[in-house]
């Protein structure tokens, strides 16, 4: 397995680790409702050195991501970033994805078990002058989030945080290493942020160490992996392999907002226009179980005897104190409000649609 540069870190700190996407990472440390509820309330700390950063270079950079991808990459200029997407020809997800305009080039950052198929997508699209630079090996990436994550980042950058708008970034400095200062995240928290930096041992372990330092008062806490799911499933963030995947198009995926279908041609384009027009036969709804079961990835949606679906994530949300979750359901059967039932150990568990965020 490969290990990030605060592995030892994890481990001193007691740890629970586990395989993930070929990485060894820390699923918990003292347990997934504490530090979901660190972050809630003041701020918690992300070890996500797993995903993947890949820069793309040349003349032809901008007009290769733009086919690339199905948000519309003229709408970025340099310091913004784009939530978007990647799909085969017959409208499947590659991958879901940022994409950061850094200038006079682009950074797309991808799901850490996507490296290598995305990588070979890539490769097997690229045009004109381009060049793909594979640098997840040479980058750690913290996210600190959570309502004090600026009032413990402050103390450590002369770049000024409040002026760094949701989904943008700067160039800057934290603890006096180069970095990337990043307002995004992956927990619906309004204030967050994502710092890219090398990969060196010492220098991250040193910035890991420094971020703790600063956000002691707010007793900063470290989150693992189990958290992250529960926080970004309250807020409907979607999950590659879960909630979409290469047989999901993202109209299906409710991802309609990133799929620009007027902005020109790009891959997936003329397959997700025609499920559009005949009709989606499925989409992706938010649900809340009447009961004290957890519904699970791959579990079946019923209305009455008939199938109408099946779970995509479940999770108990640590706020709300109630089991929620996505799933793709029938047209017909997902309107808002409707009451479904899910296979749970062999028993039928009432649950109703939901609109989402669930916060």
């Amino acid at each position: 397995m490969k290990r990030t540069a605060f592995n030892n870190i994890h481990k001193n700190l007691g740890a629970k680790m586990v395989e993930f996407a070929g990485y060894e990472m820390p699923v918990l440390y003292d347990g997934i409702i504490s530090e979901h509820k660190a972050v809630r309330e003041s701020v918690g700390v992300f070890d996500v050195s797993h995903m993947g950063e890949v820069e793309i270079k040349g003349k032809d950079a901008y007009e290769y991501v733009q086919k690339l991808t199905t948000n519309d990459v003229s709408k970025l200029s340099k310091g913004k970033v784009q939530y978007s997407s990647m799909c085969y020809k017959n409208g499947g997800m590659v991958d879901d994805l940022l994409v950061y305009h850094c200038g006079d080039y682009l950074m797309l950052v991808i799901n850490a078990a996507n490296i290598d198929k995305d990588l070979k997508w890539m490769n097997e699209n690229i045009f004109g002058d381009v060049q793909i630079i594979n640098i997840a090996d040479k980058t750690s990436l913290l996210a600190i989030q959570g309502k004090n994550a600026a009032n413990v980042l402050q103390r450590l950058t002369d770049t000024d945080l409040s002026k760094i708008d949701y989904y943008c970034f700067e160039f800057g400095k934290v603890a006096g290493q180069e970095v990337i200062i990043s307002r995004t995240g992956y927990t619906g928290e309004k204030v967050c942020f994502e710092i890219y930096s090398c990969s060196d041992i010492q220098k991250s372990e040193a910035l890991w160490n420094s971020i703790f330092k600063a956000g002691k008062e707010y007793n900063i806490k470290p989150v693992g992996l189990g958290a992250r799911d529960t926080l970004r499933l309250e807020y409907a963030f979607r999950l590659y392999g879960n909630d979409m995947d290469e047989k999901t198009n993202p109209l299906e995926a409710g991802l309609g907002w990133i799929t620009k279908l007027d902005k020109g041609d790009f891959n997936g384009r003329d397959a997700i226009l025609k499920a559009k027009s005949e009709g989606l036969k499925r989409k992706l709804v938010g649900f809340i179980v009447e009961d004290k079961m957890v519904a699970r990835h791959g579990q079946e949606v019923y209305s009455g005897d008939k199938k109408v679906g099946i779970v995509a994530s479940g999770a108990l949300s640590p706020v709300l104190n109630k089991n929620i979750g996505l799933a793709f359901v029938e047209t017909g059967y997902n309107e808002i409000g409707k009451q479904i039932e899910i296979s749970i150990r062999n028993r039928k568990v009432k649950a109703k649609i939901v609109k989402t965020p669930f916060l």
